[in-house]
């Protein structure tokens, strides 16, 4: 049995790990940014962002940070 755990887990954190948590991270940048936008004024203000700086933000593609 632990030579098959070996088998399996020759690679530790490999590429397919990493490409998952790339996409991963992608997903939650586009999420983050769509609940962004629909932030009201107030809000904005409470954390001291101004709706420019949110535009700027929210018209970046998923892959930029």
């Amino acid at each position: 049995m632990t030579e098959l755990k070996a088998m399996i887990n020759h690679h530790g954190n490999g590429f397919f790990d990493r490409a998952l948590q790339q996409l991963y991270t992608w997903h939650l940048r586009s999420v983050q940014r769509s609940e962004l936008a629909r932030w009201s004024e107030y809000d904005l203000h409470d954390i001291g962002l101004s709706r420019s700086e949110v535009a700027s933000e929210i018209d970046k593609p998923f892959w930029r940070a």
